[in-house]
């Protein structure tokens, strides 16, 4: 099958219009159409089908947009490789993902680590929510990622190997000068009754769940689109808000950060392909742990042991996203 076909549906169905998928491909509305009809007679099922904003896959039709898209991917892959080649050399950019609290610092710092020690290697950072970055593993578009297990956890995929790197207990973000700022590790019924500021369902689980366990409710009032936009509202002393232990050490001058008696944490996971594996990706896993070891407070060593340590146990989504 033409490939050029297989994009023109994939781009169809992303943008849920055939014009404007022919106004982005700089095609006519006609030759869009042509082109879906034609591999819908390929295939011999209907692949699309009209609602009143435009169009949509049908279910054999998203079964092969998700194929389609892997298959576009690792067809980019190859023509960016052979593109790359010089003298026969084989250099392939190293491409991570991660979660914003981790690109923030741990991820940067193990990537300086390994480029110390292994010399210039081309490579790209993109942050993402862990369900985001675990997709894009499967695709082919990120040779490693470093998620977290926060609610509603990892899912567990044979496509994937998983190394646990440590656990991560959660702090609370306050502005400069306020009253609990620098009282050491305080308990949350201490902040019941503050505003709380939220920018994932993921973190709001972890909240929710501690102060339930404390007996109280924490009350989120304001919603930020980004991590960057829930540490704004901190600063500026709108609200305090749950934040990832990690991310102390990039934090804002105007934000400062108090710890929980008994805090939630989460796992900090690296993922990459069963199949495939970047040549350098054992290597940064390596300086993954270090890095990760360097920052983890005392009583947040490990979770999992012996012979699994590596491994995480089962979970499900539910449409929680992590950051």
């Amino acid at each position: 099958m033409e490939l050029t076909v297989w994009r023109t549906f994939v781009t169809v169905c992303r943008l849920g219009s055939l014009s404007a998928a022919a106004a982005e491909l700089h095609h006519t509305q006609s030759a869009v159409s042509r082109q879906i009809a034609g591999l819908e007679r390929q295939l011999g099922v209907p692949l699309m089908e009209r609602h009143a904003r435009g169009v949509r896959p049908t279910p054999a039709g998203e079964v092969f947009r998700h194929h389609a898209l892997a298959t576009l991917n690792e067809a980019d892959r190859a023509v960016r490789a052979a593109r790359e080649a010089v003298d026969g050399a084989f250099s392939r950019p190293l491409t991570v993902g991660a979660t914003p609290s981790l690109a923030a610092g741990i991820v940067p710092e193990a990537v300086r680590a390994l480029l110390r020690q292994a010399g210039p290697v081309r490579w790209s950072l993109l942050p993402g929510l862990s369900a985001q970055l675990h997709h894009r593993v499967i695709t082919g578009d990120l040779d490693i990622a470093v998620v977290t297990d926060a609610p509603p956890g990892l899912p567990v995929d044979p496509r994937v190997e998983r190394r646990f790197l440590g656990l991560d207990a959660m702090a609370v973000a306050l502005p400069v000068g306020h009253p609990s700022a620098g009282r050491g590790p305080v308990h949350i019924r201490t902040l019941a009754d503050e505003i709380w500021a939220e920018d994932n369902d993921g973190s709001a689980a972890l909240l929710h769940q501690h102060a339930a366990r404390a007996g109280v409710s924490a009350r989120i009032d304001l919603t930020a689109a980004d991590l960057p936009g829930k540490l704004a509202l901190v600063a500026t002393g709108h609200a305090i808000a749950l934040i990832p232990g990690v991310l102390a050490r990039a934090l804002r001058t105007d934000v400062t950060t108090v710890g929980l008696v008994d805090p939630p944490t989460r796992g900090i996971y690296a993922i990459t392909p069963r199949r495939d594996p970047h040549p350098r990706a054992a290597s940064l896993l390596d300086q993954l742990t270090a890095a990760f070891a360097s920052v983890r407070p005392p009583h947040a060593a490990h979770r999992p042991s012996g012979a699994d340590a590596h491994l995480a146990g089962p979970a499900l989504h539910d449409g929680i996203t992590p950051s």
